[in-house]
């Protein structure tokens, strides 16, 4: 791989990406940039080539956390720096890898050397490497959620600290932050979606024109790099002049009330949760006016702001996809666009739907409560059709195909028209027996890096979080026999010893679903597909992987592979048909098939099968009992089970409850999937006078 980047001038088409990834360069406070789209869209290649154009910075000698020598940080580990002298350096541009653990981003302490010899000896880790330059976190929906909200709470303070065992240690740590991901990989949690500043989706352009033009330069830059790289060399000097310009005007761009207002007014109409989409608005739109070399924010910069800096912040629903009503947006701009009327009290209600018997949004700080909008989070929104809301536009369409099973094609005889799923809610909790040790999520028991300790062990590997009253406790009654004269102790590496934490893990919930004729009666599809539907809800709340295999006719269908994606999920879950006779059977062998090759490429995640059915199985002789010859493959293994009864009407056979007896797992009715409380779907409308709250504390803010 060539050492020489590939020029941002050169990048073909993306304006919005590239507009948000130079705001950024020129505001650093705006929050760093969420880049969402399909793979092979050039969104590694453009966030790397902005790092070249970022000014150069000057640095302290000698010191590992790029300290500014006109104003070094007090609390440098490297310090302090009293006359210090001081270098040129181009800006930073740090790689975080996807396997990435705590101690490598925030740095680490030998606490060996800490205990024994009463020394800090730290080691910085990528935070420190990316002060005052650019942080670049690749697949960022795939890190471990404990990892982003470190990440996102030293991008938000500037600063990161290292607390571990009484030793302390903090330094500055501010850059511009900037993720990818593929939503069909998963998505981030609300509130770590607040977090990001601006966000911005991609897809690869359609005109054959624009596709050549970017193969002909990609051909071009691998042929020669150096060659091509000087063919923009000027275009990527004024680009790197106007982002050193705007940064020189910034402090002088005026944000006039009027285009306060409007941002308020714009953040109340589309109902953001608390005041951090206001500030970044406002932040967003005082640096378009300096990129444009202005003074004065305008109108057309808050409409821009809004673009870039609300779609992330207006889900209200896991399978929401992000987006912005620019009718509204305009709508609300212009109603806003006068001098403010003295009394507030006269607005219209052409702000977004406003109702004065509501409350104001409680003054979050924007996210960082449970699971916004979520069933976890005290309620989801109503679906505008009365159905479940709609996913997002069939992403996952070319998820990797599983090798093909003999006698395994649907039968179209009988086949019903898909129905709408029912109105998600919150389900109760299912987990898997036993402690594992896999990925950490919210579902079931696991030894994790987080959590409570149970338990101390010796190390395994190097030392990981110390046990120090295990460790105390190993080495005391040795203390005479080593010699130890004085106060302190005199400790071997045998003696120390590791906390053993418990938290939560993910797992992997494989839904296999019956969609036969038994089940193809509309009202009882959409209750199933609505209970469906809610576990997906709960998977995604529990950072699960899911898969779907659905059977009816002549056999079964695995409609979702395995994936993070849980949105695919619901959007195979509205058009799964139905008809056809049950080969329960069928799908119960496929469900072990794909279960044991799951077990080959991540042994430590644990699967919970959900089985969805009215436990009807027909399409050849002994069907039933072949079914129960399945299902025992399952019990032989262990595996988690729960059996969701379908089955309605006065006479009820019991079919589905004597499956769950043999899979060993638990059979639960629909109504008795709800958890207590069933989530509120119907969100209260903001009053009018939110739209002042909002401006009085973005002026108080300020």
């Amino acid at each position: 791989m060539s050492d020489v980047r590939y020029p941002f001038t050169a990048i073909v088409g993306m304006a919005d990406l590239r507009l948000g990834l130079l705001l950024n360069a020129v505001s650093p406070a705006v929050g760093g940039v969420l880049v969402r789209g399909e793979k092979g869209t050039a969104k590694s290649t453009m966030v790397r080539a902005l790092a070249g154009l970022l000014p150069s910075i000057a640095a302290v000698d000698d010191c590992r956390f790029a300290c500014d020598p006109a104003a070094p940080d007090p609390h440098c580990p490297d310090g302090p720096h009293d006359a210090p002298g001081s270098h040129e350096r181009p800006s930073q541009l740090v790689e975080l890898p996807v396997g990435v653990a705590e101690d490598r981003i925030v740095g680490s302490l030998d606490l060996e050397r800490a205990l024994a010899e009463g020394v800090k000896a730290y080691e910085p880790g990528l935070l420190a490497k990316a002060h005052r330059g650019v942080l670049y976190i690749d697949e960022v929906n795939l890190l471990q959620d404990h990892v982003v909200d470190l990440l996102l709470d030293a991008a938000a303070m500037g600063r990161s600290y290292v607390e571990r065992e009484g030793v302390s240690v903090r330094h500055a740590a501010r850059f511009l932050l900037v993720g990818t991901m593929n939503p069909e990989e998963g998505e981030l949690r609300p509130q770590l979606l607040d977090r990001f500043g601006l966000t911005v989706e991609i897809a690869a352009t359609r005109d054959p024109a624009e596709r050549a033009e970017v193969v002909r330069r990609r051909l071009g830059y691998d042929a020669d790099p150096a060659g091509f790289a000087a063919r923009f060399a000027e275009e990527e000097r004024e680009l790197a002049e106007r982002i050193t310009t705007a940064r020189e005007l910034l402090p002088k761009v005026e944000l006039a009330d009027v285009a306060l207002r409007q941002i308020t007014a714009v953040c109340a109409a589309f109902e953001v949760d608390g005041l951090r989409a206001d500030i970044v608005m406002a932040r967003t739109a005082v640096a378009l006016a300096a990129w444009d070399g202005r003074t004065e924010v305008l109108e057309e910069d808050v409409r821009t702001a809004a673009r870039l800096a609300l779609p992330h912040r207006r889900r209200r629903n896991p399978f929401d996809a992000p987006g912005l009503d620019e009718e509204q947006l305009d709508r609300t701009l212009e109603e806003h666009a006068q001098e403010e009327d003295p009394e507030p009290e006269g607005d219209g209600p052409g702000d977004g739907g406003d109702d004065p018997e509501g409350g104001p949004d409680g003054g979050s700080d924007g996210g960082d409560g449970p699971d916004g909008g979520g069933p976890d989070g005290g309620g989801a929104p109503e679906p505008s059709d009365g159905g479940a809301p709609e996913p997002a536009a069939t992403p996952g369409d070319d998820l990797p195909a599983q090798p093909p099973v003999p006698a395994q094609h649907p039968s179209p005889a009988r086949e019903s028209s898909p129905v709408a799923a029912g109105d998600p809610y919150r389900t109760k909790l299912f987990t898997v027996r036993g402690t594992g040790r896999g990925a950490q999520g919210r579902r079931s028991p696991a030894e994790t890096n987080g959590g409570h300790t149970i338990r101390a062990r010796r190390p395994q590997g190097a030392l990981g979080r110390l046990h120090l009253t295990a460790t105390l406790q190993a080495a005391a009654p040795h203390q005479a026999a080593r010699g130890r004269s004085g106060r302190a102790l005199v400790l071997k590496k045998d003696d120390f010893r590791e906390q053993v934490r418990q938290g939560r893990e993910s797992n992997l919930v494989l839904f296999l679903v019956d969609a036969s004729g038994s089940m193809a009666a509309r009202q009882r599809m959409t209750a199933v597909k609505g209970a469906v539907l809610s576990l997906l809800m709960d998977a995604y709340q529990r950072r699960d992987k899911i898969g779907m295999i659905t059977f009816r006719g002549a056999g079964a269908e695995l409609a979702l592979p395995p994936t993070s994606s849980v949105e695919v999920g619901a959007a195979r879950l509205e058009t799964l048909p139905t008809g056809g006779r049950t080969p329960l059977a069928a799908g119960l062998l496929r469900a072990h098939e794909v279960l044991r090759v799951e077990r080959l490429r991540d042994p430590d995640r644990r699967p919970l099968l959900v089985v969805v059915t009215d436990g009807r199985a027909t399409g050849g002789r002994d069907a039933l009992t072949q079914s129960h010859r399945a299902a025992a493959l399952f019990a032989a293994q262990g595996t988690a089970s729960v059996v969701l009864d379908c089955e309605s009407g006065p006479v009820r056979l019991g079919l589905a409850r004597t499956l769950a007896g043999q899979l060993g797992g638990t059979a639960v009715s629909l109504d008795e999937l709800r958890a207590e409380g069933v989530a509120s779907l119907v969100r209260e409308n903001r009053p009018t006078t939110v739209r002042d709250h909002r401006a009085t504390t973005l002026r108080k803010a300020a």
